[in-house]
């Protein structure tokens, strides 16, 4: 397995909490927590911005992609809002995550709770090359559902 080396800074009133962390050696993706002041209400509906207390400094040719987690998805429907959330390598700002509630209950952020996981990825930087014409394939212009569900 591949290994970058990433720089990590705490927000000075986050010494308390863990840094991000693989949960088992099979782990694609490292817990983040929750800085928050004791607990933060996330209301059906609502979108909220959580930080995660951590500053990062990722080499040039890879990105951040923040992830929802799935038990929190599927138990009381906490998810992030733009997911995959990316952090460039260029990004020097406080981690945040963009949350909201698809469930019907209200739940709460725990000061130190495991709220995303970010997945470290390396990056391919593209050419466009515009042409008049593209080639041709099979599926052409087949959209959403073209294929049918059996």
């Amino acid at each position: 397995m591949k290994s970058v080396a990433i720089k990590i800074k705490r927000k000075n009133s986050a010494n308390d909490l863990p840094l991000p962390r693989y949960a088992t050696a099979g782990s694609s993706g490292m817990d983040l927590y929750a800085d928050v002041e004791d607990e933060v209400t996330i209301k059906p509906g609502q979108i909220r911005l959580i930080s995660c207390g951590i500053y990062l400094s990722m080499p040039q040719g890879f990105e951040g992609e923040v992830r929802p987690r799935s038990g929190l998805a599927l138990k009381h429907g906490i998810t992030l809002v733009n997911t995959p959330g990316t952090i460039d390598s260029d990004y020097r700002g406080l981690v945040c995550l963009v949350m909201t509630n698809l469930g019907t209950l209200p739940y709460i952020i725990k000061r130190g709770d495991r709220v995303a996981q970010l997945v470290i990825k390396e990056v391919v930087r593209a050419s466009l090359d515009e042409k008049e014409e593209l080639d041709e394939t099979v599926r052409a212009e087949g959209g959403f559902g073209h294929t049918g569900i059996k």
